[in-house]
């Protein structure tokens, strides 16, 4: 098997310059995980409210449901607690469970993807491989996600696929059977309770509508969003450390309704995975501040990684 190429910090930077990256907080993993649900419940409050603001409220809460995704793949590298135990309950109970994700199964499953990056035996693979496409078939892709198709196939087909010991038919992969088909009890279980805790608030229409609706939709299409920005059309990707994933330059509505808690910094990611995301953005410009940071695959925005993504040669016209 070969692995994905490697660099040592130490051929960037001298100790000194290193060890603010290597640090583990008590506390900002946890802040953020309170901030991603505090947006959540504030959307809520907002789409009851005014009603007629939902369909922002839903492109907000299922933005912050990527979130709590991302914040799930921090806890996989250990990156958000100093406490391992307190990583993981964060990670799995407050982060994983809600979207319908388990810690436990993801974290094998990434790092294997980290061990492996773009070479044949990455697990994710499958997600970056068959881009470009023709901007029709993207065009596709995204109204599945935005009518719920993506989320019926990932939520229904294939759980009883798997409980009928069967391969999951379709698109389905690694990540879908490991992450969300052995997590439905938990995710079922953690719904019920959302939406018996609205009901009695006399607001049971939040749930389908503010919660359910922003997952059925949004939340993918912005994770796939994210993981065609990561991958996809990256030259050099699979012999060039600093070109094994893409960075894309997010503004500010970028931020709030695609890419939280700094998951657009990928590039810087895939060459030091167990730096916190918090501290990307410095690890950023420390980066490029040096000659081969030079070499690293930056976008200006989504947009633009959507156009390349959806221009040139075409791999694969579904």
């Amino acid at each position: 098997m070969a692995a994905a190429p490697r660099i040592s910090p130490n051929q960037l930077f001298t100790p000194d310059q290193w060890a603010p990256f290597q640090s583990r907080s008590a506390w900002k993993g946890s802040l953020l995980v309170v901030h991603a649900w505090g947006v959540i419940a504030l959307s809520i409050v907002v789409g009851v409210w005014q009603p007629i603001l939902i369909p922002l409220c839903v492109m907000i809460i299922g933005t912050r449901q990527l979130g709590l995704a991302i914040l799930m793949h921090e806890a996989a590298h250990g990156a958000l607690a100093r406490n391992l135990k307190l990583n993981d309950f964060l990670g799995h109970w407050l982060c994983a469970t809600p979207i319908g994700a388990s810690l436990n199964a993801y974290r094998p499953y990434h790092l294997s993807h980290h061990r492996f990056a773009q070479q044949a035996e990455d697990p994710d693979l499958v997600l970056s491989a068959p881009f470009p496409v023709s901007g029709a078939s993207l065009r596709r892709k995204m109204i599945r996600d935005l009518t719920g198709q993506t989320f019926f196939k990932q939520r229904v087909l294939l759980p009883l696929a798997m409980l009928r010991k069967r391969a999951a038919s379709g698109e389905a992969h690694d990540y879908e059977a490991i992450v969300t088909g052995r997590s439905v009890a938990p995710f079922l279980l953690f719904n019920a309770a959302l939406l018996l805790g609205l009901a009695l608030a006399g607001v049971w229409w939040a749930y389908f509508a503010l919660w359910l609706l922003p997952m059925a939709t949004w939340f993918p299409l912005v994770t796939r969003l994210r993981n065609i920005a990561e991958h996809a059309c990256v030259e050099g990707s699979a012999t060039d450390p600093f070109r094994a994933a893409r960075t894309t330059r997010a503004s500010w509505w970028e931020r709030a309704l695609i890419a939280p808690y700094w998951v657009n910094f990928h590039a810087e990611h895939h060459l030091f995975m167990h730096v916190p995301c918090w501290n990307l953005p410095r690890l950023h410009r420390a980066i490029r501040a040096t000659e081969p940071g030079g070499r690293m695959e930056i976008a200006p925005g989504y947009v633009s990684v959507l156009r390349q993504a959806s221009a040139g040669r075409v791999r694969n016209p579904a």
